[in-house]
């Protein structure tokens, strides 16, 4: 299965999502998209893939967000673009793609839906926080 990360490996969620993929055995290939931020057409065709509008997308905390105006429900999907394309930490992470969809995987076991379910492995997060128990079961 092809899967493509956009990561952050200072995120504790990004970290945790990447470990469930490579969990079931699929070696992603990782974007960090702070070092290569995605284009333009790219942000816009993930929000579309998601399902959700293009601010769902939009990270608050820890980012220029608010001093930008970006919680003004009139600022535009362009102004909503140009604000990524300049400040690319406003994009939230992770950003999952593989053959079954595109999401935010906010909470990282959200990447499970994305990922084949057969033979899972007990899986605990950085924080002991238990994803998938003894059994192979999701824990939700």
């Amino acid at each position: 299965m092809d899967v493509i990360i956009y990561h952050n490996p200072a995120c504790g969620t990004s970290r945790n999502t990447l470990a469930l993929i490579r969990h079931v055995g699929i070696e992603p290939h990782v974007i960090e998209y702070l070092k290569t931020p995605p284009s333009r057409a790219l942000i816009q065709d993930l929000a579309a893939r998601t399902g959700a509008p293009l601010r769902d997308l939009l990270r608050e905390k820890g980012t220029p967000f608010a001093e930008l105006g970006l919680g003004d429900p009139a600022v535009s999907n362009d102004q909503l673009l140009d604000a990524i394309e300049a400040h690319p930490v406003l994009l939230n992470r992770p950003i999952v793609v593989t053959p079954r969809g595109v999401r935010l995987c906010r909470p990282s076991e959200a990447v499970l839906d994305l990922l084949p379910e057969d033979g899972l492995k007990p899986f605990v997060k950085e924080d002991g926080e238990v994803v998938i128990d003894a059994e192979g079961r999701r824990v939700r």
